[in-house]
């Protein structure tokens, strides 16, 4: 059987687009990607780059949460950056976030992104049959 469900939170930067936060599709959640932002003011976050990947985790979280769900059930994770060099501190922190097994990823490198954002991140989380209902 085909379910589907959008989700949002206020915990979450509010979508700057037509698109939905996360959207479950059978036992998939599918988390839209995020940029630093702070769900408050919805600018990007100040500070350092590590400050920006924990922003874009903490929205991550805020969304899956939402959906039913946790960071622990996150099993892709695709990771979009403007100068790929910064690629060792997304590791360190995704290291802080996540636990192994860690969930399967991919890392690009692009010419921008939303607002000036330096990272994006966009995540598919499973959930069990009554999970997240």
């Amino acid at each position: 059987m085909y379910f589907r469900e959008n989700y949002h939170t206020d915990a979450a930067p509010q979508a700057i687009g037509p698109y939905s936060q996360a959207v479950r599709a059978g036992e998939l959640v599918f988390i839209s990607g995020q940029i630093p932002l702070d769900p408050v003011t919805m600018e990007l976050v100040e500070g350092d780059f590590r400050r920006q990947v924990e922003q874009v985790l903490t929205n991550i979280e805020a969304v899956a949460s939402a959906a039913g769900g946790t960071l622990c059930q996150v099993v892709k994770l695709t990771v979009y950056l403007t100068d790929l060099a910064k690629f060792e501190v997304v590791n360190e922190v995704l290291d802080d976030y996540f636990l192994e097994p860690y969930p399967a990823r991919a890392a690009l490198g692009v010419a921008a992104l939303p607002k000036g954002a330096e990272v994006e991140m966009e995540a598919i989380m499973h959930v069990e049959p009554g999970e997240a209902e």
